[in-house]
C-alpha cells in the first residue's frame, strides 16, 4: 500500500510528520492492506494564521482493487487528531464497501 501524504502552504509537511502518519495509516489499515493499493491524505489549515476550533481539514481517499476510490474528509483542532477521526470515518467506509475482514 502507497501511501502519500500532501499539505498544503500553512502546513509543514516535515520528514517527522510525514514518516508518522504514514506508521499510524499502515498500523490502523493493516487489514485492508491486501485490498487497498494506495492512500492519498491531504491536509490543510482552513483559517491559515488565525486560530480557530476545527480548522484543519483531513481528507483521505482510498483506491481499492476493482472498485472506486472511497473518500472521506474530518475536520479538528490538530493534524493528529483530524487524521485520527477521517482514518475512523475511512474505516467505517472501507468496512461497509468490502465487508468485514476476517484475521486469523
Amino acid at each position: 500500500m502507497q501511501i502519500q501524504i500532501n499539505t498544503d502552504k500553512n502546513i509543514s509537511g516535515t520528514t517527522n510528520l510525514t514518516n508518522k502518519l504514514t506508521e499510524d495509516l499502515k498500523n490502523e489499515l493493516r487489514n485492508f492492506e491486501d485490498r487497498v493499493t494506495r492512500l492519498e491524505v491531504h491536509l490543510s489549515d482552513q483559517n491559515a494564521q488565525k486560530s480557530g476550533e476545527d480548522d484543519i481539514k483531513c481528507t483521505i481517499e482510498a483506491r481499492i482493487e476493482k472498485l472506486k476510490p472511497i473518500a472521506v474528509t474530518a475536520y479538528h483542532a490538530t493534524i493528529e487528531q483530524a487524521v485520527s477521526l477521517a482514518t475512523d470515518k475511512l474505516l467505517a467506509a472501507l468496512n461497509s464497501a468490502l465487508g468485514k475482514i476476517k484475521t486469523y
